[in-house]
């Protein structure tokens, strides 16, 4: 993979974590498999994490005063199991294996989020809901960095001021993704080498982070949703059949 490739796939992924993080989320589908393209293996999450912080704190400023925490301590012990679980599974595969389970990964958040648009509300506000979606919550975000979709179609259901839901959001990641790091460090899948290599994509980040800023009142969400599922489905088919 040439210089030129990586450094645009760093700065396109910048791009997408600025937008989703100041838009309406969910678009980490995108993400991970745009950064595969140049590191198709483990270490692609490396890359992506100190992208992920940065916003994290910019979302947190801006949004976390109103999180409802009581929810956020609810999801955040099997979260944190689920973590622990991904790391597991990460050391223990190849490349090219990460990419299949990659793949997987995506068809299956596809999936769910395709159900739950035609299930009743109520079944995300059970308490056994809680509990799934923390520990899938915690084991998507290790390991495919895709847990957003998962983590809104939770709190889309708890009733929470529009508010409360951005700032729960922000502080749910900014523990997940926090508590990541130490994982990805002695995994092997983040050093100072693979952490230098994400500076490429700060530019992306902060332009991507304005435009979804300025962009959130403009979009259609429904349609944007639709687009969303369409192009992770094709990174999915890609992964799939082509490795």
């Amino acid at each position: 993979m040439d210089f030129d490739t990586a450094f645009f796939c760093i700065l396109a992924a910048g791009f997408i974590t600025g937008f989703s993080k100041f838009s309406i989320g969910g678009m980490g589908l995108l993400i991970l498999p745009i950064i595969a393209i140049a590191y198709p293996g483990p270490e692609a999450l490396g890359i992506l994490i100190p992208m992920y912080i940065a916003t994290d704190i910019l979302a947190v400023k801006s949004y976390g005063r109103d999180a409802s925490w009581p929810i956020v301590l609810r999801l955040l012990p099997l979260a944190l199991i689920g973590i622990g679980l991904g790391i597991w599974l990460l050391s223990s595969i190849n490349p090219e294996q990460f990419t299949l389970l990659l793949g997987v990964m995506i068809v299956l958040i596809l999936a769910l989020g395709l159900w739950l648009d035609y299930r009743p509300s109520a079944v995300m506000r059970h308490p056994a809901a809680t509990q799934a979606m923390g520990l899938l919550s915690g084991f998507v975000t290790m390991t495919a960095n895709a847990a957003g979709p998962l983590l809104s179609l939770y709190l889309m259901e708890q009733r929470l001021s529009k508010e409360a839901y951005v700032g729960t959001r922000a502080w749910a990641f900014m523990i997940l993704n926090s508590a990541k790091v130490p994982l990805l460090i002695a995994a092997g899948f983040l050093n100072e080498e693979i952490a230098l290599r994400s500076l490429a994509g700060l530019p992306g980040l902060l332009v991507g982070s304005l435009a979804g800023y300025w962009l959130l009142k403009k979009l259609n969400i429904n349609q944007f949703k639709w687009m969303i599922r369409g192009m992770a489905a094709i990174a999915a088919v890609k992964m799939l059949a082509f490795g």
